[in-house]
């Protein structure tokens, strides 16, 4: 499957993967609108992005989300309701929505942020599992 993976090392937080999503999916400039969303943490900056687990699937309760063959985990706009269920389950809490609008939206590893990240701090990778499942086998 394909992810999205940032380099917290290289990260200087300086929203250009942010403005690039919004602008390209919701044609404005605003960060709140980013399938990816960069944080200030105290030695740093780190990203919530979906790592494509799969797991709101589970709570759509009309099967708007779907995973493709890229293992990209998609949501059909026309079937969504716009109950959120899979925003308040995301484990990763990477299912986003704004105010005004009722259909969720989130990371589908498009790449697009990667080629406008100035210091190479965003990759696609191909990886065999979510990577919070990789994390968690590693670490437990």
């Amino acid at each position: 499957m394909k992810v999205l993976v940032h380099n917290e090392k290289l990260c200087i937080g300086c929203g250009a993967c942010e403005i690039t999503c919004s602008k390209t999916w919701f044609k404005e400039e605003n960060r709140e609108k980013s399938r990816i969303i960069i944080s200030k943490i105290d030695d740093g900056f780190r990203s919530t992005v979906c790592n494509q687990c799969g797991e709101c699937i589970k709570v759509c309760p009309v099967e708007a989300l779907t995973i493709n063959k890229q293992g990209i985990v998609r949501l059909n706009a026309k079937t969504c309701v716009g109950c959120l269920s899979c925003v308040g389950f995301c484990p990763s809490f990477a299912m986003f929505t704004v105010a005004g609008e009722d259909i969720p939206f989130k990371c589908i590893a498009c790449g697009i942020c990667v080629k406008t990240c100035p210091t190479g701090a965003l990759t696609i990778e191909e990886r065999p599992e979510p990577l919070e499942t990789v994390f968690y086998r590693r670490h437990h």
